[in-house]
């Protein structure tokens, strides 16, 4: 018998989500005879509290992340290390950038097909003791993802204006930073760096598409490192190419798969980590093969997509 438990974050989709989602949840679960509760999470990090405990009573939990990429984070490293534990995403936020490889908003809404779902192990990057299910990355756009919090506070500003807003910004006042970057046991490289992106997955900031290779669950990391050598009024005409994932064929773009990453600096550095932010010296991102369960629901194509090539590590997705 599996419990299944939503975890609803009553700030996301800017307040009203949980006033659509609830009675969906009670109506679906009661019809169905389901075991089931929702926790409706209280501070940012409560929800990973609150998983965490119930996983490891080890009883079989499917949980439900109702709300945007924070509370997918928290769940998912609620889970870790729990194998009686998956995870389905129900998206109630703004950017949601991980589940869209997995499907459309209305498919992953679909309370029915979630139930109905097949659980896949999917790779996880472990940072500095963290966990990361889509991305972790270091430069411009960490430093983007940093200040883009704060223009989300702005009404009027949704997930992707809100990156776009932060990445103006970041724009006026950007820099290169030197990194040193150490992929597995590769010599190490000193560059100047505009950003460093290690993808387990494809999309962030609202719907770039940074890693356009990237698969959750090939047991590698794609990272993508691009280098401080442009105009900043170049720079500003390439990002429709970055946002359609076409920046691998830069001449400044070094791409690499591996299986951890190490990145220093002598100065302390902004450290993405699927939206969260650390502030470091020194980063180390390392993957765990099929550390986690998440749930592919029912009406997605995504298992058929994958056998017949239409998604996987050597192309983009076309949309």
């Amino acid at each position: 018998m599996v419990k299944h438990i939503f975890i609803v974050n009553p700030h996301a989709g800017k307040g009203k989500g949980a006033a659509r989602i609830l009675p969906q949840i009670d109506s679906v679960c009661k019809a169905r005879g389901l075991d089931y509760e929702i926790h409706m999470t209280t501070a940012p990090g409560e929800g990973e509290t609150y998983t965490r405990a119930q996983a490891q009573t080890g009883t079989h939990i499917r949980f439900y992340a109702c709300g945007g990429d924070g509370t997918l984070y928290d769940v998912f490293n609620g889970v870790i290390g729990c194998d009686n534990a998956e995870v389905a995403c129900i998206p109630m936020g703004s950017g949601n950038d991980f589940i869209r490889l997995f499907g459309d908003h209305e498919q992953l809404a679909d309370i029915g097909a979630q139930i109905d779902g097949t659980p896949v192990a999917l790779d996880v990057i472990d940072c500095n003791g963290k966990i990361a299910i889509n991305q972790c990355s270091m430069g411009f756009d960490a430093n983007v993802c940093d200040k883009q919090a704060s223009f989300k506070k702005i009404p009027w500003l949704k997930g992707e204006s809100a990156y776009v807003a932060a990445l103006l910004y970041c724009f006026i006042n950007m820099k290169g930073q030197d990194f040193t970057i150490q992929l597995d046991d590769d010599p190490p490289m000193t560059m100047n760096v505009l950003f460093c992106y290690v993808g387990n997955s494809r999309w962030y900031g609202g719907g770039f598409m940074a890693a356009p290779l990237a698969m959750p669950d090939d047991g590698l990391l794609d990272v993508v490192i691009v280098r401080k050598d442009i105009p900043k009024i170049k720079f500003l005409g390439l990002i429709n190419d970055y946002k359609s994932g076409k920046h691998l064929s830069w001449d400044r773009t070094y791409f690499k798969r591996a299986r951890r990453v190490r990145v220093s600096s002598n100065n302390t550095e902004v450290v993405n980590v699927d939206g969260e932010i650390q502030y470091t010296k020194h980063a180390e991102m390392k993957l765990l093969d099929k550390a986690v369960k998440f749930v592919v629901p029912a009406n997605s194509t995504y298992f058929a997509d994958v056998k017949s090539g239409k998604i996987s590590s050597k192309r983009p997705i076309e949309k």
